[in-house]
């Protein structure tokens, strides 16, 4: 089988012979004598697009044959023209030029080896087995942008044995038969089957998104080409979002939003004051009433918790303590001090349309009800 790919990655449509076609888990499995279609493998997605008048909806290499999954089956020794999805391919080819550009610098730089590559439908995420900073990390970009920029040829060959034996190239296994070597001059020579641009420029741009510990290494994200320049202008779009609800100026936006954060945290700060001087009062109301029954609007579930063991301290009896909101339900706190109420709580779940629990002496937990059922509830207990 003609893997014209590999010859010429600008392919768009081409003329080929159905060898075979068989019914598959996912749709018709067709051969073609020749493909233009990229399988998956190496890290690089398989293409898609449509044959005839079928769709190809994933395409696998089997025991050297290209395999491609169609929507519905084509006629044996029937000639079909294929036509590649080109903004999928020419995504790849970014992506994947891309990658090569950064990870040959890297492992240059820092004697290292690119030890796993994927390529979702977002991100490019690149491994190397090395420590490598958020600073260090900046600095190849710079480079593997400026190597973009003065728009380096890409060259692809197939060596000879005797070639490839005297040639330095990467590769994450030993290779046998024909190798493909794939040679961004001054940045890397990779044995690669993917899809590559014919020269630096047409990456367009790489923009490294972060750098972070995994595994004996790091894991790098990365975008290129179109995706780099859909993530910026998603990324300004939410920054001017961001500007205009602080109104602040676009490279302002991180100390608006620290100043909002230091706000916010001084309000929760008094919040939390008031509340407690809320609950030291209520302690003092129902000294010694023994059970008590508590609504209280506007609190979270701790809150509702230090506010019922405050009242518990005082009362002598069960306290039961309510927060939320007519038609939407009620969070709640109950406590008895040496108590056991887990059979009370039982039954007020069933009843009240609830769930929780906690200790013998302290459960918390939401009832779907309203007040007065709650009330009715707690009538003569």
């Amino acid at each position: 089988m003609e893997k014209r790919y590999e010859e010429n990655p600008y392919l768009k449509t081409f003329t080929g012979r159905v060898e075979s076609c068989q019914p598959g888990r996912k749709g018709y499995d067709i051969i073609l004598n020749e493909t233009a279609f990229y399988p998956e493998g190496g890290g690089q997605p398989y293409d898609q697009g449509v044959l005839g008048s079928v769709k190809v909806l994933e395409v696998h290499e089997k025991e050297g044959r290209i395999v491609h999954t169609c929507s519905g089956p084509l006629d044996v020794g029937a000639e079909v023209e294929g036509t590649i999805d080109w903004d999928r391919r020419f995504d790849h080819m970014q992506q994947h030029s891309g990658e090569h550009i950064v990870s040959g610098m890297i492992c240059a730089r820092f004697h290292c080896d690119n030890v796993g590559f994927h390529m979702g439908t977002d991100l490019v995420t690149i491994d190397f087995n090395a420590e490598i900073t958020e600073e260090e990390i900046r600095q190849v970009e710079q480079a593997a942008n400026r190597y973009i920029w003065e728009d380096h040829p890409i060259v692809i060959t197939f060596p000879t044995p005797e070639e490839l034996a005297v040639l330095e190239y990467r590769s994450k296994k030993a290779l046998t038969g024909r190798v493909r070597i794939t040679n961004f001059p001054g940045a890397d020579c990779c044995a690669c089957c993917g899809t590559h641009v014919s020269s630096s420029a047409q990456v367009g741009l790489v923009k490294l998104l972060s750098v972070q510990k995994f595994r004996e290494g790091v894991r790098i994200e990365m975008v290129c080409g179109g995706r780099a320049l859909r993530y910026m202008t998603g990324t300004l779009n939410q920054n001017h979002q961001i500007s205009q609800m602080l109104s602040a100026k676009v490279f302002e936006t991180a100390p608006a939003v620290k100043r909002l954060l230091e706000e916010n945290a001084a309000l929760k700060s008094n919040i939390m004051a008031l509340q407690e001087q809320q609950a030291a009062a209520l302690a003092q109301q129902y000294a010694g009433a023994g059970n008590v029954l508590l609504f209280e609007p506007g609190l979270d579930a701790n809150s509702l918790r230090r506010l019922c063991d405050s009242v518990l301290q005082s009362c002598g009896g069960r306290c039961a303590c309510f927060s939320g909101e007519e038609g939407t339900g009620y969070k709640y706190a109950m406590g008895e001090r040496s108590g056991d109420l887990r059979v009370l709580t039982k039954e007020m779940n069933g009843a009240l349309n609830g769930r929780g629990g906690g200790k013998p002496d302290f459960v918390q937990g939401s009832v779907q009800a309203d007040r007065q059922a709650i009330e009715s509830f707690f009538e003569g207990k």
